[in-house]
């Protein structure tokens, strides 16, 4: 008695899942536009992410050639200064390491002993080793270290 094997069709799994997706049409070639002006600031930000990044093609939907183009023109824009290589984003979502607090909190650790900014006092210095210069300013060379605490000759 002959076995049937079972033969049952595979369903594709990832992003093949058979929806039709409708191909975007690069505006430049529906236009015939023939150059892509670096100095038409308000058209090539279309082409930019809200970060000043340069869309990739299957985001803003240009054919090789134009997208090649408009890069090119970003990358001449942001050189004379037309557009931002890159513009500053602040999140309101507390991103970093975990058990890290903003900076702002560092007032909340209490007296310090010494202020930063306040000179030291003598006392406060230990200083082993003391540099004896000539009055008439010589080289650097005529520098003699001196321990603290010997008579000068």
């Amino acid at each position: 008695m002959a076995r049937k094997a079972k033969t049952r069709e595979r369903t594709p799994k990832g992003k093949d899942t058979g929806k039709k997706l409708k191909k975007k049409v690069c505006i430049f070639c529906k236009d015939k536009v023939t150059y892509v002006d670096y100095k038409d600031v308000n058209l090539l930000r279309r082409f930019m992410s809200d970060r000043a990044k340069i869309r990739a093609r299957r985001v803003s939907g240009n054919c090789s050639q134009h997208q090649r183009d408009v890069a090119t023109a970003i990358k001449t824009a942001r050189e004379l200064a037309l557009l931002p290589y890159t513009v500053r984003v602040t999140s309101s979502r507390g991103g970093g390491r975990p058990g890290r607090g903003d900076r702002d909190d560092r007032d909340d650790r209490g007296p310090r002993d010494r202020d930063r900014d306040a000179p030291l006092a003598l006392e406060e210095l230990d200083a082993d080793v003391d540099i004896d210069v000539d009055a008439g300013g010589g080289d650097d060379a005529d520098l003699e270290p001196v321990a603290v605490g010997e008579d000068e000759e």
